[in-house]
């Protein structure tokens, strides 16, 4: 997004918002309530727009840790018949 804050209009923010731009237009809120904080439009637009955001987020399985932490043990494993392997040849 342009450094030139002049475009940061609630107009601009839902223009964005309507485009799937969710991010840009939290950004243009969020300017836009620094400068009036008490309008309570633009806290109830910025409110929505995080929402949409926070919807389209992926998510990640809830066992991903213990996925992980078993393919990283799988990997050792590997590593260590690799090592063995190279070893018999050897002999």
């Amino acid at each position: 997004m342009t450094d030139d804050k002049a475009f940061y209009t609630a107009t601009m923010a839902r223009v964005y918002a309507s485009q799937g731009y969710y991010d840009r237009a939290a950004d243009i809120y969020r300017y836009l309530l620094e400068k009036a904080p008490d309008r309570q439009d633009l806290q109830q637009a910025l409110v929505e727009v995080e929402l949409e955001i926070k919807k389209n987020q992926p998510t990640l399985p809830p066992n991903l840790s213990l996925l992980l932490d078993k393919w990283v043990k799988l990997l050792i494993r590997y590593k260590r018949l690799q090592k063995l392997k190279k070893l018999q040849g050897q002999l």
